[in-house]
């Protein structure tokens, strides 16, 4: 292992401190049981399979024209061809993945963009976390997209399976993947998962030591599982399972992937509201642990303001969700 790396695989829970402020709750956040509430999205499948396995997939939660736009933006952004691989691998991009854990997974420094906007914007994806919280009044993370692209000579993708929140936290907690493009070949990598030990947490968690490093689970013994995708399906999960992203393989493929999460309104924080109506109206990067913003400031110069729906409003904080009423009521 050389120095590079070691400064990767040196990354625990004592490393995570302060986090994007969009996607952590203050306060015992809870999500609903099932009882006998009518499901908006999810399908009695699907919610068995959130409770049995830590996550569940919605198909074509966002059209299949806005990932297309999603697609088209990173590839601009990151300033890449994508007919040219020779243009993927810049230097400078090059080392940093090598030495930041982020970059070396894939993250792309792309927040406000409008067409982010209106995949976070949608009435299906806020239908979808709506039915796991059971409520419609949620904020959407401001959060970041994923270019994973093939393996360059003398790469070594530092990839592991991880807890982002500890699990044993009083709230919970839920994070989610939009598939910007189709994620079906096994060696194009993608989201991977444990189910297995979400399930036999108690009893595994009871044989950890006290002070066991949640970032950084041995996991040996439980099968990894990988969890294919099509451009448009978002894949929400438990914060409480146990996950990772498979490195990408092949010789020409690429998976791209939008962050998108939504968690309980926090509209007595005003603190939290007014930095988030800034970080959209000036298309500012959150700040936090691995977040290192865009050096180049593309999204201050080139961008707009996104635009945004009734509902964006919403999930932004820009509007409350009980100013109103007729809102809800189109909703019922």
């Amino acid at each position: 292992m050389n120095l590079a790396t070691d400064k990767i695989a040196a990354i625990g829970k004592h490393s995570i401190k302060d986090r994007n402020p969009s996607t952590v709750t203050h306060g015992p956040a809870r999500l609903a049981p099932r009882g006998d509430r009518r499901l908006r999205v999810l399908t009695e499948n699907d919610w068995r399979h959130w409770v049995e396995n830590g996550y569940v997939v919605i198909r074509q939660a966002v059209p299949l024209h806005t990932v297309a736009r999603i697609e088209g933006l990173i590839w601009e952004f990151e300033e890449m061809d994508p007919r040219d691989p020779s243009t993927w691998y810049p230097p400078e991009k090059m080392a940093l993945r090598r030495t930041e854990l982020s970059y070396n997974a894939g993250m792309v420094e792309l927040y406000n963009h409008q067409y982010l906007w209106d995949a976070r914007q949608s009435e299906r994806v806020h239908g979808a976390f709506a039915d796991l919280w059971g409520l419609d009044a949620l904020w959407v993370s401001i959060d970041r997209v994923n270019l994973n692209l093939p393996p360059a000579p003398g790469f070594e993708f530092r990839g592991f399976m991880h807890f982002d929140h500890d699990p044993d936290g009083a709230a919970d907690s839920v994070q989610g993947v939009l598939a910007v493009t189709d994620q079906l070949d096994p060696e194009v990598g993608g989201f991977a998962c444990v189910p297995e030990l979400f399930r036999d947490y108690p009893a595994w968690r009871a044989r950890q030591g006290d002070d066991w490093d949640w970032y950084r689970p041995d996991v040996s013994g439980f099968a990894i599982e990988a969890v294919p995708l099509r451009a448009g399906d978002l894949l929400i999960f438990n914060s409480r399972l146990c996950h990772g992203i498979r490195q990408n393989v092949s010789r020409t493929g690429v998976r791209m992937a939008q962050y998108i999460a939504m968690l309980p309104a926090q509209e007595h924080d005003a603190a939290t509201r007014d930095w988030r109506i800034r970080c959209w109206r000036e298309r500012l990067a959150p700040q936090g642990y691995s977040l290192h913003g865009d050096r180049r400031n593309i999204e201050q110069s080139r961008y707009d303001t996104a635009q945004l729906t009734p509902l964006g409003e919403r999930l932004l904080g820009l509007t409350s969700w009980g100013q109103d009423a007729a809102f809800h009521e189109e909703r019922k």
